[in-house]
């Protein structure tokens, strides 16, 4: 279980790195998930309510960028 810890504080990490908004959000979302199934099973539940919180912030924050990114592309005839 502390191996799942260790990659999601890589992943967090990994995503503060990115100049990519969007890749940002994909890596810090696996972080996020990684950190709440660690939490859960080492019954340290602020770090699941900070995690599942913020799993659904880059949820909303990539499904955003997703519209914008589709909004500017050219319409296909």
């Amino acid at each position: 279980m502390e191996l799942i810890g260790y990659l999601a504080s890589v992943a967090v990490m990994t995503s503060l790195l990115m100049g990519n908004v969007m890749r940002l959000r994909a890596i810090n979302l696996v972080g996020c998930i990684l950190f709440t199934i660690y939490g859960v099973a080492v019954e340290a539940y602020p770090v699941v309510f900070l995690n599942s919180v913020c799993v659904f912030i880059n949820i909303y924050h990539l499904a955003k960028l997703r519209r914008q990114q589709q909004a500017l592309m050219p319409a296909e005839a």
